[in-house]
């Protein structure tokens, strides 16, 4: 495994602990303090869809400048420093406002981080890197909430402390780009330096924006895990038994997520993309029942959907884009995820408290299908280009 792809797991790995400890008791917490399921969906897709802006930038900037290193030490370092100020928060407001500046950290760098994980492997190895990459993403994301599950039960209630002693494995992670992360450098500066905006956009494939357009209806359909943890809590089980459910989503996405990747890499992206989909559509049972353990089986399919889904389209990316325009490619992607989910989440969680609970998760399977058959129609339009006489 190269060394970039072993120091950015790293610290996916400790920032996802941070994360997810505060994840999986958010929804519990905004409760507490008075926030229905719509402020909750309302707040996670504010969050994301405003600062997923800087995806797209960030990702421009660090084509533009060769480097992609300082915006991954800024981007973590600002999530290590707001962590610990959700413990002051006494409103919803604050949560909306501490999240919103944690989001503009992973929105400064996720993309140069997916533009450095592409640039330091060969084309042929990409799947099984951003499976190793997701591998420890979702190993953080299982420690984090058996971390926030083992303090719950030592302090009934105490979302304070755990939001505080999350800032300690963000710390960690900072660490781990500082001292492991090596920069790559790209020839942007001798071949796209000069490009700006719409010239950059025109010089991606075109390829790429049938894709983008499969991401986004998807993505419509998938609002914010924390409905799926509300649903959870509604079956009736203890509090500090919900981090624990949430964590089989990220179990098996890590037990799938290299297997996945090495699938991606010999019989190609599209269909696994298409397959994730699919999974996906079993998201329906969510709202069609109300126990627990059907829900656990569920987040199971959960973690398979995951793993097929990001895996690929982020090796499928690598795929479609020149070295010089990863920052850019990645960027756009992370950008259509989520300003979408803006829509998404207020769709969902108006429908949750207004129409009902199960019509969110029955709108998602929906929205999958069709996802599906654009990703068909996706495959179908680039092999017909690919056998045509003129290519």
């Amino acid at each position: 495994m190269p060394h970039n792809i072993l120091a950015t797991g790293l610290t996916s790995f400790f920032t996802d602990i941070s994360t997810k400890m505060v994840y999986s008791v958010m929804p519990l917490f905004l409760m507490s303090i008075g926030a229905s399921k719509t402020t909750i969906s309302l707040i996670e897709g504010i969050a994301e869809s405003t600062a997923s802006l800087l995806k797209a930038l960030s990702g421009y900037w660090s084509d533009k400048i060769g480097r992609n290193k300082p915006f991954m030490l800024i981007g973590y370092g600002v999530t290590m420093l707001v962590t610990p100020l959700y413990a002051l928060v006494a409103r919803p407001v604050g949560v909306l406002v501490i999240r919103f500046v944690e989001r503009v950290g992973k929105g400064l760098r996720t993309a140069p981080r997916d533009s450095l994980i592409s640039n330091s492997v060969e084309k042929s190895d990409a799947g099984r890197c951003f499976g190793f990459q997701k591998a420890m993403d979702n190993s953080g994301a299982i420690v984090g909430p058996l971390l926030a599950v083992l303090l719950l039960a030592l302090l009934p209630g105490g979302y304070r402390s755990i939001f505080l002693i999350a800032a300690l494995p963000a710390l960690l992670g900072v660490l781990s780009v500082a001292i492991g992360v090596r920069e790559v450098k790209s020839a942007v500066r001798h071949t796209h330096g000069r490009r700006m905006g719409i010239a950059v956009l025109c010089a991606l494939p075109g390829r790429i924006w049938l894709f983008l357009l499969a991401v986004a209806v998807f993505s419509l359909g998938n609002s914010s895990d924390a409905l799926l943890l509300v649903k959870t809590a509604e079956t009736g089980v203890s509090e500090t038994a919900v981090p624990f459910v949430y964590m089989i989503f990220n179990a098996t996405s890590v037990l799938l997520a290299m297997p996945i990747g090495r699938l991606s890499d010999r019989v190609g992206r599209e269909k696994l993309i298409v397959a994730g989909f699919l999974t996906y559509v079993t998201y329906f049972l969510f709202g069609c029942f109300n126990s627990l353990p059907l829900f656990m089986l569920l987040f199971v399919m959960y973690g398979l959907y995951s793993a097929l889904t990001d895996v690929s389209q982020k090796a499928f990316i690598s795929d479609l884009v020149d070295k010089d325009l990863k920052g850019v490619g990645y960027g756009l992607y992370h950008a259509v995820l989520g300003l979408t989910l803006l829509p998404a989440s207020l769709i969902g969680g108006w429908m949750y408290d207004h129409v009902d609970a199960a019509v969110p998760f029955y709108f998602g399977a929906g929205m999958a299908l069709l996802a599906s058959l654009l990703m068909l129609l996706f495959f179908i339009v680039c092999s017909h280009l690919s056998s045509s006489p003129a290519n």
